[in-house]
């Protein structure tokens, strides 16, 4: 019996030997650099993990830096970040912005790791440097952008993965909530997942595209979300059926869910997508 049992324990051994070694020759082969094919096919069958989304936002002083940046992404940087399996790259602008509109990027990674691969590839992508180099080489008497704000994010349990909404004409929420420590943070990301609140969301129609936890970034800790409508009237008559909503009343009745122990500030910034974005 003991045999066995050893038989059977080195036989899964070797079988997760063999998927650490295909995964790593997949990373380490002769390209350098792992395929978004081969990503993917390594990860078959796996319990799909949260996706991470960079967020970056640019500003300006004028709009030859803006349009600097834009035919950056447009041209080069969506393509080339498409090939690498980064999916549904969107590209925004301010509603209303008060002077030079900002910029606002977000960009989908499978997982960490991706991360990582992604920006290795782009450095050794010698047609990608050519092509983005009026973008990555601006000299410092004429820059492509006065600053890039980045932050990464960590999507939600509940909603692993991003919800693209349709390509008709629309307005974004680019919503964020601070909260006063790590503690109140992560309770209120306990309301979005296991209390609730995400499905409100989707059942009042406020389509939401992705609900990420800030792991690196500004303002920390905070968590940042987009939802999508029609137009400003829909947001303002969405945001009022919510606010009326019988689950939504009984999830933040609960003493220790209370808005003023959660959350210290929210900031909302209404966004609208380029004309190639993909979200």
């Amino acid at each position: 019996m003991r045999e066995i049992e050893g038989e059977a324990v080195s036989c899964v051994y070797l079988r997760n030997m063999k998927r650490r070694s295909f995964v790593k020759a997949t990373l380490t082969g002769s390209a350098g650099l792992l395929s978004a094919s081969a990503y993917a096919a390594s990860f078959k069958g796996i319990k799909k993990e949260p996706e991470y989304y960079e967020l970056r936002i640019y500003s300006f002083k004028t709009d030859v830096q803006q349009k600097l940046v834009e035919d950056y992404y447009k041209d080069t940087a969506i393509p080339a970040l498409n090939k690498l399996g980064c999916k549904h790259i969107g590209v925004f602008t301010e509603l209303k912005p008060v002077g030079q509109t900002r910029v606002f990027v977000i960009i989908p990674y499978t997982g960490i790791e991706h991360i990582a691969t992604v920006s290795t590839a782009l450095d050794n992508d010698t047609q990608y440097q050519q092509q983005a180099a009026a973008y990555l080489n601006a000299p410092a008497t004429a820059p492509a952008y006065e600053r890039i704000e980045s932050s990464l994010l960590k999507a939600f349990r509940h909603m692993p993965n991003m919800d693209v909404p349709s390509t008709t004409a629309r307005i974004f929420e680019l919503r964020q909530y601070q909260s006063a420590g790590e503690a109140a943070g992560k309770k209120k990301i306990e309301m979005f997942n296991d209390k609730g609140e995400i499905d409100i969301f989707k059942r009042l129609g406020f389509k939401p595209v992705f609900f990420g936890e800030t792991i690196i970034g500004n303002a920390r800790p905070n968590l940042t979300y987009m939802v999508t409508f029609e137009d400003m009237a829909a947001h303002d008559a969405h945001w009022k059926a919510f606010g009326s909503d019988p689950e939504w009343k009984k999830i933040s009745s609960v003493p220790e869910y209370a808005d003023a122990l959660l959350v210290s500030k929210i900031t909302a910034t209404f966004i609208v997508p380029a004309s190639y974005s993909q979200i």
